[in-house]
């Protein structure tokens, strides 16, 4: 890092102060204003706002990384611009229609004031093992690898730099979303959109230029790591099937660690839980003014959800392969032990490509996007919670309060996150495998929650009973791996040295979080339509523009005003960049 580099990095904070200040000039002290801007984001705040939160710490470090040691397996998430079509076209009219300010709300409508509770606890417990997580870890990692020489003595304790960047990015983050609320979040992410996009595309091309080109990247890198579409059972391997992680019987499966049956299935029940139901992005399209830009802008997200292709797995396969070549020893060094590649080193993919292969100038663009990505990916989970916290919890609790004290207690609730962010530091410090341990948590917890969502919306005799049943079966089940899948657990259970080969906790352990995943939607599913059918319909008056089947001729009439053949193209051209990948990415 040089004197131009600080400036360009200083400029930035600066334009992110002067928005911030201008946001909370602007404000109005109502719930409706912090929460939700108001309601009043057009389609490209919406679009770069909900692109913005989901690009953060985990595509910096984590997804990088696994470019630079698996290739483009991780594509497959990222080609899940297709949920946010979901969203878009299937359920932003029933959101649209609610005028609700939660996604637990939206489930009270539907089911039950229990269900919006427990889904309100559920979904601030995930905040906090993933994104709040992730997004500490990452900050970290980013300023570990920029400024190692980095530390502060307190006499008490010693900070180094992954101490210092945790800290300021949680507290600066904290401070502008504490003020400002939605609004501030989203103009903030509507800058951060395009300083990310500009300064990962030049990662991109000053390192293929450093390595010489798309050729030699793919001729170093070889087909298997240019290969989304691996064999459905391993050569030599015919007539095997196992769904654990056992050396050797590692069948069915691609680049390793995901099995192909699991991620063609799972997959698409963790995105379109994450674009179709999560607060952290659905509250972006809730803040539009109505249909037509709600459905807009997710259609524009879905664009911009394309690009994490080519400006994050491309620089960590060219890390990758600069560092094989030997054509930059300082990358060698950093990521190879003993002539082995590194899976923890290779976490610092992205940030050791900015420190080796920029040019002064560039290096402090590319760093502010690295910046934004890490800040309003933790906004948005600050800004949700807060929002589950105040307009699911607190105002049940006090349903007389007025507009000004929910605001206070929103900006208390956000303080209270940054707390519990600063917390994990010590926690989130020696964790590894970032992208991986994200994906499985969330495969964990998305099953229950996509089945009470898109079961709720389309089948009309799933009732509170079953939602409530669904819920509390599905999360035991996650937790319960999460408890066995930790070292911590380990101990407690008297397994220091591991479970014992072919008993039921190691099988619970080795067992592809994918196929856990499904076996917990299979699970909830089962519960979901059992409980359902054994106990009482709900009333259909309470379903009214609820549900597919309680639609009336005037909701119909109005989306179907709100749309035309542009959204149509624009959906469509989606559909076809993302078959298109696939057909590419073929080895």
């Amino acid at each position: 890092m040089q004197w131009l580099d600080w400036i360009v990095i200083a400029a930035y904070f600066g334009l992110l102060m002067g928005i911030t200040w201008w946001v909370v000039r602007q404000g109005k002290d109502t719930a409706n204003d912090y929460f939700l801007a108001g309601r009043n984001l057009g389609w490209f705040l919406v679009g770069a706002s909900i692109f913005a939160s989901n690009i953060g710490s985990e595509h910096l470090v984590g997804l990088a990384g696994s470019g630079c040691t698996d290739g483009v397996a991780m594509a497959h998430y990222e080609l899940h611009a297709w949920c946010l079509l979901v969203l878009a076209w299937v359920l932003v009219p029933f959101y649209a229609r609610s005028m609700v300010y939660t996604m637990p709300e939206f489930l009270e409508r539907r089911f039950s004031p229990a269900a919006r509770w427990v889904l309100s606890i559920i979904s601030l417990v995930a905040y906090v093992l993933t994104k709040i997580a992730v997004g500490i870890f990452a900050g970290g990692v980013v300023f570990a690898t920029l400024l190692p020489e980095l530390h502060w003595n307190l006499g008490f304790m010693d900070l180094n730099s992954f101490w210092i960047g945790s800290v300021a990015v949680i507290v600066l983050t904290g401070l502008y979303t504490i003020l400002g609320g939605l609004r501030a979040v989203a103009y903030n992410d509507a800058v951060q959109t395009i300083i990310l996009i500009i300064g990962s595309f030049l990662v991109t091309l000053f390192g293929l230029e450093r390595l010489g080109g798309w050729s030699a990247l793919r001729e170093i890198c070889g087909s298997e790591m240019f290969n989304l579409w691996k064999p459905l059972v391993p050569a030599g391997m015919e007539g095997t099937w196992a769904p654990v992680r056992e050396t050797g019987r590692i069948a069915w499966y691609f680049n390793g660690n995901y099995p192909w049956l699991g991620m063609l299935f799972c997959a698409p029940i963790t995105g379109l839980w994450y674009w179709c139901t999560d607060q952290y992005i659905v509250q972006r399209a809730l803040g539009a003014p109505n249909e037509q830009q709600a459905r807009r802008g997710s259609v524009f997200a879905s664009f911009l959800k394309l690009l994490p292709v080519f400006i994050f797995i491309i620089p960590g396969m060219t890390c990758f392969a600069l560092a094989k070549s030997g054509k930059l020893a300082a990358l060698h060094d950093a990521l190879y032990v003993n002539g082995q590649l590194v899976a923890e080193n290779a976490q610092a993919a992205f940030p050791l490509m900015v420190q080796h292969v920029l040019p002064m100038g560039v290096r402090g663009i590319v760093v502010a996007g690295l910046l934004s990505a890490l800040m309003s990916s933790l906004a948005g989970v600050f800004n949700a919670s807060s929002t589950l916290f105040t307009m699911d919890l607190y105002i049940k609790y006090r349903p007389k309060a007025s507009e000004s004290q929910l605001v206070w207690v929103g900006r208390l609730a956000t303080a209270g996150m940054v707390l519990i962010g600063l917390a994990w530091i010590p926690v989130i410090q020696g964790a590894q495998g970032l992208y991986h341990y994200l994906q499985g948590v969330q495969g964990y917890l998305a099953p229950p929650i996509f089945v009470v969502f898109f079961f709720g919306v389309f089948l009309k005799r799933m009732n509170h009973k079953g939602c409530l049943a669904t819920l509390a079966v599905g999360f035991a089940l996650g937790m319960f791996r999460l408890f066995v899948d930790t070292p911590v657990a380990l101990k407690l259970a008297g397994y220091e040295n591991g479970y014992a080969p072919g008993s039921f906790l190691w099988l619970v352990n080795n067992i592809y979080f994918q196929y856990y995943s499904l076996f917990i939607f299979l699970v909830s599913a089962a519960v979901m339509i059992g409980v359902s059918y054994a106990t009482e319909a709900p009333p259909l008056e309470k379903l009214k523009g609820i549900t597919y089947a309680t639609i009336t001729d005037e909701d119909r009439r109005r989306t179907r005003s709100s749309w035309d053949w542009r959204d149509v193209a624009a959906s469509c051209a989606v559909i076809c960049v993302i078959i298109a990948a696939y057909v590419y990415f073929n080895g």
